[in-house]
């Protein structure tokens, strides 16, 4: 019995000290996933749940774009701006709630992959649209933009991964920004020349790639 004792009192202080490495690790882990100015997921963690998500066919794909964002920086400050996709991602959040994902793909540029339970994305959607125009902070109702929505459904295009469906939404999000229409949902067809699925220009856009027009 002494032996036994003796063992665990000497594999005792390793065994807590590997419990707190790994509940360290776990921890990095889990910052790198986040953005450390919005909380939301990066790319990575982003990509990892939409990816589970959208083998449910009532999945659709939401990208979201602050306009005017270069110039609230430009005339209120950084600071300014940072509150501003500070309060985006909070209300992107609160609308995906915990069986979506929100997630900042960089800059002023939100995605959200949601399950359209009841069939009234749309007008969910619309009511958004209004939240995410109200002020960041009440005391400042001068800085103040909107943010355009562009959207898809998973089941259109079942053979679509989750690339090309952000690809679509994307165009969707530029035409809703381009007509000021607030937001837009992706047809069947492309609505603008893409390359690989993103516009020209755009993160993820390769510039090696033939730019690809098909019919609205």
């Amino acid at each position: 019995m002494s032996t036994l004792l003796t063992v665990l009192a000497a594999t005792g202080p390793l065994a807590a000290g590997w419990s707190g490495h790994v509940l360290w690790l776990r921890k990095r882990l889990h910052t790198a996933r986040r953005d450390p100015l919005t909380g939301l997921r990066t790319r990575e963690g982003f990509t990892r749940r939409a990816t589970a998500l959208l083998r449910d066919d009532r999945a659709v794909v939401i990208l979201a774009d602050v306009d005017r964002f270069k110039q609230i920086n430009d005339r209120h400050g950084h600071a300014a701006g940072d509150a501003l996709l500070k309060a985006t991602a909070e209300r992107l959040a609160h609308y995906v709630g915990r069986r979506g994902v929100a997630g900042r793909l960089g800059g002023d540029e939100f995605a959200a992959v949601v399950l359209d339970t009841h069939g009234t994305v749309g007008d969910l959607l619309t009511v958004l649209h209004g939240v995410l125009a109200r002020p960041a902070d009440p005391a400042t109702p001068d800085v103040q933009t909107t943010v355009s929505l562009g959207w898809v459904r998973a089941a259109d295009h079942p053979g679509d991964d989750l690339s090309a469906l952000l690809g679509r939404a994307d165009e969707a999000m530029y035409a809703a920004k381009q007509g000021r229409a607030g937001i837009k949902r992706a047809g069947l067809g492309r609505l603008f020349a893409t390359v690989a699925g993103r516009r020209s220009g755009r993160r993820g856009a390769r510039t090696d790639a033939p730019a690809i027009v098909a019919a609205a």
